[in-house]
C-alpha cells in the first residue's frame, strides 16, 4: 500500500485542471480558504465544513513530559492545538476505500 500526500501545489494544479481556472486564480482561492480558516481558529471559533468534518483550537493542559536525549523530566506548558472530527460522510467513505 502506498500511502500519497496532497500539498497545496497539488491542490492548485486540481483547481486548475478541473475548473479550468488561471494557475494566477487557483493560486489566490487555495490561499484565501486556508487564510480565513486559520483566522478562524485563531480567534477561537470553530469550522464546519458539512459532510467533511469540523476544526476546533482546543487548550491542552499542561504536563509532565520526559527529555528523550536526557531522560529528565520536564514539565510543558500549557497550548492550544488544532483537533479535527471528520464528519459522518468523510467517515464512511473512508470507510468503503478501506474495503476495497
Amino acid at each position: 500500500m502506498t500511502t500519497q500526500t496532497l500539498n497545496r501545489s497539488d491542490l492548485i494544479t486540481l483547481l486548475i485542471d478541473k475548473n479550468k481556472l488561471t494557475p494566477v486564480i487557483a493560486e489566490q482561492v487555495v490561499v484565501t480558504i486556508l487564510d480565513e480558516m486559520s483566522k478562524a481558529l485563531i480567534n477561537g471559533d470553530r469550522i464546519e465544513i458539512r459532510g467533511f468534518g469540523s476544526f476546533e483550537a482546543r487548550q491542552r493542559a499542561p504536563r509532565k513530559a520526559r527529555n528523550p536525549k536526557t531522560g529528565e523530566t520536564v514539565y510543558t506548558q500549557s497550548k492550544n492545538a488544532v483537533h479535527f472530527k471528520p464528519g459522518k460522510e468523510l467517515r464512511e467513505r473512508v470507510d468503503i476505500s478501506k474495503a476495497k
